[in-house]
């Protein structure tokens, strides 16, 4: 357990989270009379304070900005087609359009759509939210589509005919479960999903990976692969990858440790002898090993955070001659990989700016590439996301680049073809100029030339440098309100990026926003992530209350002007600085939160992510799981600053419970405190663009008010 410190210093002692039964469990119910009554009457409560002519305004003003025509149509590619989902105010639930490459070229494209969620949501009687599809390729006229009520992780998966733009009748339909579909042909697919008693994990997620043929009843689809119900999840999928198909299986058995096997005949599966807690990808004859944890192979010690890679005939055959693709440094870390035809692509976090490089496999090796921001005409301090346009049958890529005021761009970028160890394709000049077309830029939905954008560190409890973005107007001559965002786990990584919506309804209003790379995340690779799992979870929240102090040191704002804002693990976090905290911020908005972690592995999902945070009816791990259980961390003798809390009744990964016990203690305990549940949206909270632009409203409303802007 963490030391008891005094509350101007840090957290208090957490004692008392050896409460007596839970009084508020009633609300766990999701849709019980009671507890939706008890909702009705907090979201009154919360639109009564609230509503008026600013929450019109702000609502309006990101309504605007999500239902913008002149916003980008990321789109990705299918057999000369360009596929894209488009939402807007005449099309609430959005439509499946494509169009072709020259089209896109256009100012105006001209699209043919393919399915209209509205006019389907009219005819069935569903409030069906977008999941996405997946196109049988090539030159199929089948899809795969994923379609939720409301917005739920659970969902339905039903075939739809490209040239009829209808469902087929008669076709694949997996019913409403946590899982998915993938193709092995027009008649075969891989479908793991519950399939009734005993064939779900106890995270709710399939255990069962079954080949499914055409016209077979789903529950007589022949068993490929079993996990426990102990594991996190199965999955299984088909690489049509010409010359190089193969089945593959997942076992996931937490959220950072999997198995990976390949069928062989008769369904025989060969696991990957690679280290579980690595996460392994398989393209063409190359094997890809990404490391979290330092690997020993073949008298070399790779350490975490590597990118290794072989030949996987060699792999199969005992050989462990491993490449090592990219070794991360102090400030380095491996954000993705994407691969073309003839290239591995890496995207690489460095002090949390993205540069690529492009690696070529020769027969000595891998040649390399460095490709910076300016090569590829993208802001320096920014964020660049790539995609391959085909990666069997092109050298193009999809880029996005964007930062925190230039509004973001959308790119083709060609690399050029380059023989590979096989000699598949004609070679060019690998350090040649890489060709960019910038297919679309968003509009820019505020002025932005009032305003600097700057990154500092701050100094967190145990000496470690913290960094973060800082966005403010430049002409401040003194402390002005400061919303403070932060997430902190998963080894997810907040990198820059234009918000239309944060500077409508913050920037523009004079306030200034901070976005704290917190430990727990993924912005220097493995090792940060790791830093703040399980026991050691006080780190991340240390490293957010330093980043806290630090504006408040450099005179960007006071304690009472500032704000702190975050969703999910991110909620956990806005938990645990309102308990611990509380002097620090002069309101806190929590989202779609995890507050109960006495409870939250029995509650939907969270069994799942007893990996990162501990398993609570472990007494051992109890002890230091209670240390950051907000919900049990509430002293009735400290004073809190306001919170908002928001969730939504169709969260189905995070119980709406979390939010509405934390939500009701804090009440009854006579704190300042409003409440807002979405009766839609699963765990992004809303369904359409109105409702995201309604609960955007809510929390900058909530904010202006009491920050004093």
């Amino acid at each position: 357990m963490t030391s008891p410190t005094s509350p101007s210093s840090g957290p208090r002692d957490s004692s008392v989270a050896t409460a007596p039964a839970d009084p508020y469990l009633w609300l766990e119910e999701v849709e019980g009379p009671e507890a939706l009554r008890w909702v009705e009457e907090r979201n009154a409560e919360a639109m009564a304070a609230l509503e008026g002519p600013e929450l019109e305004r702000i609502r309006g003003e990101v309504l605007e900005v999500l239902d913008s025509q002149e916003k980008i149509p990321v789109v990705v590619e299918a057999d000369g087609h360009l596929y894209n989902f488009w939402r807007d105010a005449e099309h609430v639930r959005g439509l499946w359009r494509r169009t072709t490459l020259d089209e896109y070229r256009t100012p105006t494209p001209t699209w043919e759509v393919l399915l209209d969620l509205d006019a389907l949501a009219e005819a069935e009687g569903e409030s069906w939210v977008w999941h996405g599809a997946s196109r049988l390729r090539p030159g199929s006229t089948r899809a795969l589509l994923d379609l939720s009520r409301g917005g739920s992780d659970a969902d339905v998966t039903r075939e739809f005919d490209l040239e009829t733009r209808t469902f087929v009748t008669d076709g694949f339909v997996r019913p409403e479960a946590k899982g998915g579909v993938s193709w092995i042909d027009r008649d075969t697919l891989f479908v793991a999903t519950d399939t009734g008693p005993g064939s779900t994990t106890t995270s709710g997620y399939p255990r069962i990976a079954r080949r499914w043929h055409r016209g077979t009843p789903l529950e007589q689809a022949e068993v490929v692969f079993e996990g426990t119900v102990e594991d996190l999840a199965v999955s299984a999928h088909h690489d049509r990858t010409p010359g190089f198909e193969r089945d593959i299986v997942v076992r996931a058995l937490d959220f950072y440790h999997q198995e990976v096997y390949l069928l062989g005949p008769d369904d025989v599966a060969t696991r990957l002898e690679v280290p579980t807690s690595a996460e392994v990808s398989l393209k063409r004859e190359w094997l890809l090993v990404e490391l979290r944890e330092p690997w020993e192979v073949d008298g070399a010690t790779h350490p975490a955070g590597a990118l290794l890679g072989t030949r996987l005939v060699d792999f199969l055959a005992g050989g462990r001659d491993l490449e090592a693709l990219f070794t991360p440094t102090p400030s380095s870390s491996l954000a993705g990989t994407s691969w073309t035809r003839s290239h591995l692509v890496l995207t690489v976090l460095d002090d949390v700016t993205h540069h690529l490089e492009v690696l070529t496999p020769r027969d000595g090796g891998w040649s390399r590439r460095t490709l910076g921001a300016a090569d590829v005409g993208a802001p320096a301090l920014g964020t660049l996301s790539v995609a391959a346009v085909d990666s069997n049958d092109s050298d193009d890529l999809w880029l996005t680049g964007t930062d925190y005021l230039t509004p973001t761009t959308f790119s083709r970028v060609s690399l050029g073809e380059v023989a590979d160890a096989r000699g598949a394709t004609e070679a060019t000049d690998p350090t040649s100029a890489v060709q960019v077309e910038h297919l679309k830029r968003g509009p820019a939905f505020f002025d932005a030339s009032g305003l600097t954008v700057a990154q500092h560190m701050a100094t967190s409890a145990d000496g470690t440098r913290i960094p973060y973005f800082l966005v403010r107007p430049v002409a401040a001559e003194g402390p002005v309100p400061t919303l403070l965002y932060g997430y902190g786990g998963f080894e997810i990584s907040l990198t820059p990026a234009y918000s239309g919506g944060v500077g409508r309804a913050w920037l523009a209003r004079g306030g200034a926003y901070v976005v704290a790379n917190i430990r727990g995340g993924g912005e220097f690779g493995p090792g940060w992530h790791q830093a703040a799992l399980g026991k050691d979870r006080h780190r991340a929240y240390e490293d957010f209350a330093a980043v806290a102090r630090d504006l408040v040191e450099r005179g960007i704002t006071t304690h009472a002007q500032l704000g702190a804002q975050g969703g999910s693990n991110g909620g956990l976090l806005m938990g645990n600085m309102l308990t611990q905290y509380p002097e620090l911020f002069g309101a806190i908005v929590c989202q779609v939160p995890l507050l109960d972690m006495r409870r939250y592995n029995q509650l939907l999902a969270g069994a799942s992510w007893m990996a990162e945070y501990g398993d609570p009816d472990d007494p051992e791990q109890w002890e230091f799981v209670q240390t950051f259980s907000p919900y049990h961390l509430v002293d009735p003798e400290r004073a809190y600053p306001p919170v908002l809390f928001t969730t939504s009744t169709r969260d189905d990964r995070v119980h709406p419970g979390h939010a509405r016990k934390m939500a009701a203690l804090l009440i009854d305990g006579g704190r300042e405190v409003l409440s807002y549940e979405n009766i839609e949206g699963g765990h992004g909270g809303a369904a359409t663009n109105a409702q995201a632009a309604h609960m955007a409203a809510l929390a900058y409303t909530f904010l202006w008010q009491r920050l004093g802007g």
